[in-house]
Order: C-alpha cells, then structure tokens, then sequence
C-alpha cells in the first residue's frame, strides 16, 4: 500500500502557521496560500432536501413508532449516537439490538462508488490500495439514497417489513402532499418508485444542509489562516502524521483533496485491525456468529472472497473526539483506548485480548481463526510485531489533543476563527 504522509512543514509552508507559539496571535495567511476551499452554505435547502428532513425526523416511518433516522444519528451528536452504547436499541419493540456501532452521517458526501481495486487518480506509479469506497460500514451501499435501505428494513432497526409499508407511512405522513409536489401527483401509484424518491429526498437533506459537513473545527480554523495550534496539537499532528510513530495519516488522510477540499481524513479503504470482541453485543454472545465485515454477514456479495474477512471501512476522524464508541463494533469506550490499541495491539496483547483454554492470548479474537491471517500486520504501526509500543504515554495524549481539533463547533462558519472572536468583530 502507498503510504500518504502529511508532514507538518507543508502546513507551515502553505499558512506560515505552525512556527507562532502557544497563545501567539495567528499569522495570517497570504490569500494565494489558501489552499483549502470551504463549501459555500446555501441560501435555503432544496424541495426535496426540505422533504427529506421531514422523514429523517419521522419516527412514525418505524415498525415501533419510536425510532427516526436521527434516533442514532443525532443531529447534536454530529448525528452520530446520543449515547455510549456499543450498538443501538431498535426493532418492532425497541428491544432488538444491532450488531455494529452506530457511525456518524457527517462528511459522507465524497465517498466514492465502492471497488475491489482502487489506484490513486493521476498516480503514475499508484500501487493497488485494495477495496475502497462505499456507504455502510462494508460498503455495500453505492449512495447515500440507496443508504436508506439498510436501517429501514432491518429488523433490529427501523424494521419495516417491506418497502410498501414505508411507502404506506409515507402517504399518510403530514407531508404526503409535499412528497407529491417534489416527485409528481402520482408518485403513490408506484410505490417502489416512491421508496426510491424517498431516498432521493434524504440524500437531498444530507448533501445540501451545511449541518452535515460544517468544517468549523479548529483544525479548519488553523487551515484558512485563523488560528495555531499549540504545541501538544502539534505534536500530536507529527506523530499522527509520522510512519514510524502513530502512521495514523496513511488511512486517516489529512491533507487537502481534489481541488483543495477540505482534509476528509480517511481515504475510505478498508482494513482488518483484528479488534478484540466486544461483549456488550448480544449477537456476539452465539460463539459461532462473527461479523467479517466485507465478506459477510451483513454484506452478501462477497462472502466467498475470504481473503477480505474481516476488513472494514475506515471512517473519517472528524469528531472523533466527542464520540464515546470506537470502531464498528464498539469495544472501547474512550479515545485514549482507541489510539493506544494501535500501539499496543501486538506489544501488549494480553493488556486487550483474554487468554484462550491452553493460556495462550487470544489474538484478534473477534474473527474466526481460519481469517486472521488477514489482519493487517504490513502497516506501520502494525509492522512493529511484539516489539515495545510505537507510541509512548505523552505522544498518546498529544494525539489525542490533535483529534480533538477535528471536532466541529469551534467556529461558527465554515473555516472560520473561533466563536469569540468572530462576535467580537
């Protein structure tokens, strides 16, 4: 895999940020460094992104009565879980569970098509990074509109029994006659149609509201020119960025995109990090159930394609910090464990996995024996083997202090200064 470093001196070079000191006022940027463009915030959603906020709100779409899509994905959550439960309530009762952590809807607009073999656009010598792309924790969604599938009918979610009776919820919703304006005056007589409408709708909302990609962290602050970061930032950022130390920006990408986009910090591909099971999900209490991620359960396409059990898509970074469940199956509950277990994860097994029947630790033990050798041991810092940790207790908190940056709600406007100066202006 091609390692995508993001030295601190190419900020320093684009802003002449990085040298102020701690409290130093910032350096303000020549406007030809700006090289990071801010999405525009429209004058007012669309119809159907207006019709699409209705339903993201509607719990009446659920076979409970109780559960809308901002239910797990709350708006003031950086619609993420409002909760710190490894997986979310849900069902006709409300009493089922899910099998996988609840991830953020935030800066999801980007996200390529899903492929098996993805090669870096405009890479002359781009190596084959794998599968990559894809809505859903496995990818196996090509859209945001096609996302809605998923929870809507499974029956640990929303659990609806059929497309016909989301339609059926619709029609009598309090904007039955809204749904018509947008998508026609017989949009009810086909209700597949519909069901696909309705997609179109929450992928309006989720594309065009500003709510779901503000870029108003600090981090945006200090890459338009507003602000520095102090030194424990910044020196988290060179360990995040190092290959020897955290690596952590080969897949977590902090560098602009296409066209000077702003930083995604994941390039969306996939990998096996052979987490230690989780306890708190009820599936997992059947010790023959194991969630391989792109080869299945949930995904049904590429179950005989063994050599990707157990990869899963890699999420962005952005608000990290506020969230209290880590990973697709939500086994640590603090970010401190979730940067430390890449360090430790080989150097001190048995601080994080139990030991099997014989004693020995029970490496990687939330996949079946036969598919962990696809956990990824090429990587740094997953190439280091039994060796000390990577990482020593300060470097982890530095890292910790740069992904707090990425947490939106630090200024007001998209890569703007922080929120007490700009009401002093």
């Amino acid at each position: 895999m091609t390692v995508k470093t993001f030295a601190p001196a190419a900020l320093a070079a684009g802003f002449l940020l990085l040298c102020a000191g701690a409290g130093a006022a910032p350096t303000p940027a020549p406007k030809s460094a700006i090289w990071v463009r801010y999405p525009a915030v429209p004058d007012k959603l669309s119809p159907a992104a207006e019709l699409g906020k209705q339903i993201f709100f509607d719990a009446t779409l659920s076979g409970s009565g109780q559960m809308s899509c901002a239910t797990c994905h709350s708006p003031d959550h950086a619609f993420g879980p409002a909760n710190g439960l490894a997986v979310q309530p849900g069902g006709v009762d409300m009493k089922h569970a899910g099998a996988r952590a609840v991830p953020s809807l935030r800066y999801l607009t980007f996200t390529p098509l899903f492929t098996r073999h993805y090669y870096v656009p405009a890479s002359e010598d781009s190596d084959d990074e794998g599968p990559t792309g894809g809505f859903m924790r496995d990818g196996a969604m090509s859209s945001l509109r096609e996302q809605m599938a998923m929870p809507m009918l499974n029956p640990d979610e929303m659990a609806n029994a059929s497309r016909e009776a989301v339609v059926a919820k619709l029609r009598r919703a309090p904007y039955a006659g809204t749904f018509a304006k947008v998508y026609g005056a017989n949009v009810w007589a086909d209700p597949a149609r519909a069901f696909v409408h309705a997609g179109e709708a929450l992928e309006a909302f989720e594309t065009e509201d500003p709510a779901f990609h503000p870029f108003t962290s600090k981090f945006d602050a200090v890459m338009s020119g507003h602000a520095t970061f102090s030194p424990a930032e910044l020196r988290g950022l060179t360990a995040f960025s190092d290959p020897d130390k955290g690596n952590c920006a080969q897949c977590h990408v902090a560098s602009p995109g296409p066209g000077g986009r702003p930083a995604a910090f994941t390039d969306y591909s996939f990998v096996a990090l052979g987490l230690p099971r989780n306890k708190e999900i009820p599936a997992n209490q059947n010790p023959a159930y194991f969630d391989m991620g792109l080869c299945g359960p949930v995904r049904t396409d590429m179950r005989k394609e063994t050599q990707y059990c157990g990869m899963f898509k890699t999420p962005t970074l952005r608000n990290v910090a506020g969230r209290t469940v880590f990973f697709h199956n939500g086994v640590f509950h603090t970010l401190d464990d979730a940067v430390r277990f890449y360090s430790e994860r080989d150097s001190k097994a048995g601080k994080w996995f139990p030991r099997a029947a014989n004693g020995k630790v029970d490496l990687y033990n939330d996949l079946p024996v036969a598919y962990r050798a696809n956990v990824d041991h090429t990587d740094p810092p997953f190439n280091h083997g039994p060796a000390k940790p990577v990482l020593n207790d300060a470097q982890i908190r530095d890292i910790v202090a740069f992904l707090k940056t990425l947490d939106d709600g630090y200024s007001s406007v998209a890569g703007g200064p922080a929120r007490n100066q700009l009401s002093k202006r």
